[in-house]
């Protein structure tokens, strides 16, 4: 990385709808723009990928439980979309303020399971995260390789708030063609003392810069950066969560 990172905005992609060909408008986009190069990391927003996969669900078709209508009634909330949560979540982690933190059926904690009714078109219809974030990945890297004669790596990114911190940052929920994590333990740093348990998130840490990119109202729901270097890997996101027996805050 001498000469640093690019991070080029993908613009032009239209509303994505269920059954969209998602490789395919990418790399139109991608064309648009010089194309992509071998070496490129492509950085896909979540909810596009959900949209393409069909990951919606329509209010009206949600019957709450009793427990969503009384959670709903307490903090004034709509009881279908307490109900999806509930459905989207493998254990509760914690309720308060109105918010559920839960751990979702990939082992993600996050607020509200990661259901979100922004950026959806139509009324009231909630978006979902996708079934397997690392599968969507893995699709996408190997469609452009078969179509467009690139070899990338993909980062499904979605946007996560984070304890002790205000404001949400994006971090990697999906990860294709390359290790998540970039190990130091071993190494010395610059005045010969070991690094022990250094270990960098660097697909979170590519999913945020791509965020100042991509925005939450503009539209542009990919993005590419260009000049890290990486060495191709089967990662996955899933291998960013921690091991129960090793957390701390359970």
């Amino acid at each position: 990385m001498d000469d640093g990172l690019q991070i080029l905005p993908l613009r032009g992609l239209p509303e994505i709808r269920p059954g969209a060909d998602l490789p395919e408008l990418i790399l139109r986009s991608a064309e648009a723009s010089g194309g992509l190069e071998d070496g490129d990391i492509l950085v896909v927003a979540q909810k596009a990928v959900s949209k393409a996969e069909g990951q919606l669900v329509a209010l009206a078709s949600v019957t709450p439980s009793a427990f969503a209508a009384e959670y709903a009634r307490t903090f004034g909330k709509d009881a279908r979309h307490v109900e999806v949560v509930l459905r989207e979540a493998r254990r509760i982690v914690r309720m308060d303020h109105g918010v559920l933190i839960v751990e979702t059926k990939h082992g993600l904690i996050c607020a509200n399971a990661g259901v979100d009714a922004s950026n959806v078109e139509g009324e009231e219809v909630l978006c979902l995260l996708p079934v397997d974030p690392d599968a969507s990945a893995r699709t996408l890297v190997e469609a452009i390789r078969a179509r467009g004669n690139r070899r990338v790596a993909v980062i499904i990114s979605d946007t996560f708030g984070r304890p002790w911190r205000e404001g949400q940052t994006n971090v990697a929920i999906g990860v294709a063609g390359m290790a998540p994590l970039h190990s130091y333990v071993g190494q010395s740093d610059p005045y010969g003392y070991e690094l022990r348990v250094t270990s960098l998130c660097v697909a979170d840490e590519l999913a945020g810069a791509a965020e100042l990119v991509m925005g939450k109202v503009d539209k542009v729901p990919a993005a590419i950066i260009r000049g890290f270097e990486f060495e191709p890997a089967d990662g996955a996101a899933r291998d960013l969560a921690r091991d129960p027996a090793k957390d701390m805050f359970r």
